[in-house]
């Protein structure tokens, strides 16, 4: 069997595991009992559910690479998550974000035994928890929490993203803001604020932000929600706004506008709250760093191109603090985060080898 269709199967097992944010405890408990059956050193799983496993380089005294792919998904705990092949594709919800992104875990640890390469370095390999949604990247906090600055840099796989390299991060600042108001009759009590009018009229008003194209910043009410019937003054409602920028300063300025309107709507029978529950860090490796240059180099060795990329990822965490990160697909695909999300088979050969190269190319310290 090839490495590619070891990976491809071990994805689908991977796959059929639910892991929704916060509940990916048996896909961890999954993967750690393979890591033991793999014979790796130092199998464990931390407090936040993080998964780690060591394989060993040739000298003790060398930085070791840290290795790493999210565990969890988008999906409730209760989506059917049958899998469907068609033609060269494969179909199921998650199976490229990130179920194949963790099986090229086990690939890279496969290919490199079948190789019998000798490498000077350790390598970590990483499965960890909280990278989608209001996870906030907490698993990968604690990975870095583990291992700090004391590596040669972090490696993130990300199933979908081959022919990328991710090498700066996008900032994010996530709320949660309720509106509340005394609420009433939508006849008797006309004129008198409702919840859900208010938060309309208020979310309205950030649209009105200019948001600049250069560097790209956005702005997303990707939940709302209130009330209790049709001829109701809501007395309370919700939303959940996402922030993002390129640039630190560019999101700092938009933060700050959204937040003085969100001060200044507060008035009489009115009360706004904020609560921010998302915060992922921008940073950026250079584009001439020798990470970067080295993982554009082995993408385009397999015939690939290879467009450097910008995005929110496991790598916002190590970017942020200055250690080399850069993030690296195992195939192409599309549809993620929907029922119909698939990755392609195809290239899942050159994926692996791309990331071969890498795990071995990578210089010792």
């Amino acid at each position: 069997m090839t490495l590619a269709k070891k990976v491809l199967d071990l994805a689908i097992q991977i796959q059929q595991i639910p892991a929704p944010t916060f509940a990916e405890g048996l896909r961890g408990e999954f993967v750690r009992n393979l890591l033991v059956r793999e014979n790796l050193e130092d199998v464990s799983m931390d407090s936040l559910g993080n998964v780690y496993a060591r394989l060993p380089g040739k000298q003790k005294k060398v930085k070791g690479l840290v290795v790493s792919a999210h565990l969890d998904t988008v999906f409730p705990a209760e989506t059917n998550l049958q899998v469907k092949n068609e033609a060269s594709r494969v179909f199921g919800p998650g199976i490229g974000d990130n179920s194949i992104g963790v099986a090229a875990l086990f690939g890279i640890l496969w290919g490199i035994r079948e190789r019998k390469f000798e490498l000077p370095h350790d390598i970590w390999f990483a499965a960890n928890v909280g990278e989608e949604g209001l996870g906030d990247l907490r698993g990968m906090r604690g990975v870095v929490d583990r291992f700090g600055a004391d590596v040669l840099g972090y490696l993130v796989l990300e199933g979908l993203a081959l022919g990328h390299v991710y090498h700066r991060a996008t900032g994010v600042r996530r709320y949660r803001i309720t509106a509340r108001t005394r609420g009433g009759h939508s006849w008797s009590d006309y004129g008198q604020p409702s919840a859900v009018h208010e938060l309309a009229a208020m979310i309205t008003q950030w649209t009105r932000i200019r948001l600049p194209r250069e560097p790209r910043t956005t702005m997303n009410v990707g939940i709302m929600q209130g009330g209790t019937g049709v001829n109701v003054l809501a007395a309370e409602a919700r939303c959940e706004l996402d922030l993002r920028s390129e640039n630190p300063a560019a999101l700092k300025k938009v933060v700050a506008q959204v937040e003085d309107i969100i001060i200044h709507w507060n008035h009489e029978g009115v009360k706004i709250q904020a609560e921010i529950i998302g915060e992922r860090p921008a940073g950026e490796l250079p584009a001439e760093h020798p990470w970067v240059n080295l993982a554009v180099n082995c993408v385009q060795a397999q015939g690939l191109d290879a467009a450097l990329t910008t995005g929110s990822t496991d790598a916002n965490i190590p970017l942020s603090m200055g250690i080399p990160a850069v993030v690296m697909g195992v195939t192409t695909g599309g549809g993620a985060h929907t029922l119909g999300e698939y990755i392609d088979v195809e290239p899942i050969e050159r994926g692996m080898e791309s990331l071969l190269r890498f795990v071995s190319a990578v210089e010792a310290k």
